[in-house]
C-alpha cells in the first residue's frame, strides 16, 4: 500500500489539503492517507460526468461491453494485490478477501453479458378501433449521472455493484467510498481507466458526510443515488433526494429457522460461518437462530463447540477465521448491547473477550425479542439461539424484526420450505442455506427498514434506467 492516495475524477488524480487517515483495524496503525474531496471537486466531477455520459450513450454497445470484460479480467489478474489491500484496510481475513475479489470480477463479467444482450419490446396497441395499426416500441434509457455511496465491509465488491450496472446501462457515476476503506475503490477506478473506460464516466471521491448531503440537496444534475449502509443514514439521504431515483440497500438482523429433520453437523457448520464470517460485519449475517425444540439442545451444544474452534488472529494469516472489528468504537457498542442482554437475563454461552481489537464470537440464549441483540442490527460476531415449538412460531419470530433483508430455513419438508417463502417478510428467503448467501446476479434488497429497490446486476440496471415508449401509427 502506498503512503498516500489521491482522489480520482475521470482519469485525473486530484490531491487536496485535507486527508483521511486509513488505519489497520488490527492495531490502529496508520496505513495511508487519502485526499478528501470538497464541494468544488464534486462540482468538477459532476460537470465532467454529465459531459462524458452524453457521449457514452452514443458509443456502440460492443465497445461498452468490451471495457467491462477487460475490467473483469484485470481484477482477476490483480487478485492477490487487491485481496491484500482489502485485508489491510478492512481487517477481513485474507481468504475471504480473495473471495471478494473473485465476486467483483464476476460482477463485471455479468454486466458485460447483460450489456451485450440489451433488449427492448415491440407491442401491438390494437385494442380498439382508435388504435388500429398502432404499435409500440419500448426501450430503457439511462437516468444520467448518479452518486454511489458504499460501506466499509465489502470495499471492492459493493463498489463493483454500484459501478458495473451503472456503466452497463449507460450511466455515469461518482463513488463516495467508506472513509475507513477507500483504497480498494480507488484501485478499482484505476483498473477501469486502464481497461479503456471513457474519461469522466467514473469518479471516486472520498469525502465527508456533510459534503454529500449538501451535494444531494442542492445539485439537480444528479439523477440517482445508490446507497449501501445503515438504515438511519440511508433513509435520511432519501429524504434529501425526494424527487429522484434512490436505491437503498440497508441493514438487517437476519433470522434463521432450523427444522427438526435436518442433519445437525452440516447445518451448524454453515450457520457458524453465517453468524461469524468477517466478524459478523455483514448486513445479512445470521444474528437470530430459531431451532425446533426436538433438536434444540443438541444443536446448541454443537454450535457452541464449533464456535469455540474458530481461529482468531492476524487476518493476513492463511488459517485465520476471525479478524478484528473495524474500530474500537464499534467494539464498545457491541459490548454494551451484550451487557444489556445479560442484565435482562440472557446467558452468554461463549465469547466476549477482546484481544487486539478482535472480539471473540459470542453465542447467547435465553434472550427476549425486545433486547437489542434481537431488535437491532449488531454488526458484530454475535448470535442468539432460541427454542421454537413449530415452524410457524419460527416465522413469527423472524417477522418480529423491523428489518426485512434476507432470512433462511433449513428443512427437508417441502411444505415448510414454501410456507417460509410465502410467510416470511423479507426480500429473500434462502432454503437450506444461510441468509448470508448471495450470488451476484440474483435480486438483492429488502423491505421494511432494510431498504428500497433491488441490486444484483440485472435488477440494478433496471433501477438505473427508465422505460420510454415510441408509438408508431402505420395508417399514414
Amino acid at each position: 500500500m502506498k503512503t498516500s492516495y489521491r482522489a480520482i475524477i475521470g482519469r485525473e488524480f486530484i490531491d487536496s489539503d485535507e486527508k483521511i487517515e486509513v488505519k489497520n483495524p488490527l492495531n490502529d496503525s496508520i496505513l495511508t492517507r487519502v485526499a478528501v474531496a470538497g464541494e468544488e471537486l464534486f462540482s468538477n466531477a459532476i460537470e465532467k460526468g454529465i459531459s462524458a455520459q452524453r457521449e457514452y450513450i452514443r458509443m456502440p454497445i460492443y465497445e461498452r461491453a468490451a471495457v467491462l470484460l477487460k475490467a473483469s479480467e484485470e481484477i482477476t489478474k490483480n487478485k492477490e494485490h487487491l485481496a491484500r489491500i482489502i485485508t489491510l484496510e478492512s481487517g477481513k481475513p485474507i481468504k475471504d478477501a480473495r473471495a471478494e475479489v473473485d465476486r467483483a470480477s464476476i460482477v463485471f463479467r455479468v454486466a458485460y453479458s447483460l450489456c451485450e444482450e440489451e433488449r427492448g419490446e415491440f407491442i401491438s396497441l390494437e385494442k380498439n378501433p382508435v388504435s388500429k395499426r398502432h404499435f409500440g416500441i419500448v426501450r430503457r434509457f439511462p437516468l444520467g449521472l448518479g452518486i454511489g455511496i458504499t460501506p466499509f465491509n465489502f470495499p471492492l465488491n459493493l463498489v463493483a455493484h454500484k459501478i458495473a450496472p451503472a456503466l452497463a446501462s449507460g450511466n455515469a457515476i461518482i463513488i463516495k467510498p467508506a472513509s475507513k476503506t477507500p483504497v480498494s475503490a480507488l484501485l478499482l477506478a484505476d483498473i477501469l481507466n486502464s481497461a479503456g473506460l471513457m474519461d469522466g464516466m467514473l469518479s471516486v471521491l472520498p469525502s465527508r458526510p456533510e459534503v454529500i448531503e449538501r451535494i444531494l440537496a442542492q445539485n439537480n444534475s444528479i439523477k440517482y443515488l445508490t446507497f449501501t449502509g445503515s438504515s438511519s443514514v440511508g433513509w435520511h439521504l432519501k429524504s434529501l433526494f425526494p424527487k429522484k431515483k434512490v436505491l437503498l440497500e440497508l441493514g438487517g438482523n437476519a433470522g434463521l429457522i432450523i427444522d427438526r429433520d435436518v442433519e445437525i453437523a452440516s447445518v451448524v457448520k454453515k450457520a457458524v460461518y453465517g453468524a461469524f464470517a468477517y466478524s459478523g460485519q455483514i448486513c445479512i449475517s445470521v444474528q437470530r437462530i430459531f431451532v425446533h425444540r426436538d433438536i434444540f439442545d443438541k444443536f446448541l451444544d454443537t454450535f457452541v463447540a464449533a464456535t469455540q474452534e474458530l481461529r482468531l488472529g492476524d487476518p493476513l494469516s492463511e488459517n485465520v477465521d476471525i479478524g478484528p472489528i473495524i474500530d474500537r468504537q464499534s467494539i464498545e457498542k457491541i459490548i454494551s448491547i451484550i451487557d444489556e442482554a445479560k442484565r435482562g437475563g440472557a446467558k452468554v454461552l461463549t465469547g466476549g473477550e477482546v484481544v487486539d481489537n478482535i472480539l471473540k464470537p459470542i453465542v447467547l440464549t435465553n434472550t427476549k425479542p425486545d433486547m437489542k441483540v434481537n431488535s437491532q442490527e449488531i454488526f458484530g460476531p454475535v448470535v442468539s439461539i432460541e427454542r421454537i415449538e413449530s415452524i410457524e412460531e419460527g416465522i413469527e419470530c423472524v417477522n418480529s424484526s423491523i428489518y426485512g433483508l434476507q432470512a433462511g430455513i433449513f428443512t427437508n419438508n417441502i411444505y415448510n420450505a414454501f410456507l417460509a417463502y410465502e410467510k416470511i417478510e423479507t426480500g429473500g428467503v434462502i432454503v437450506n442455506n444461510i441468509p448470508t448467501f448471495r450470488s451476484d446476479n440474483m435480486p438483492y434488497g429488502g423491505i421494511k427498514e432494510s431498504g428500497f429497490g433491488r441490486e444484483g446486476v440485472r435488477y440494478a440496471m433496471e433501477e438505473l434506467t427508465e422505460p420510454r415508449l415510441m408509438v408508431l401509427n402505420l395508417n399514414v
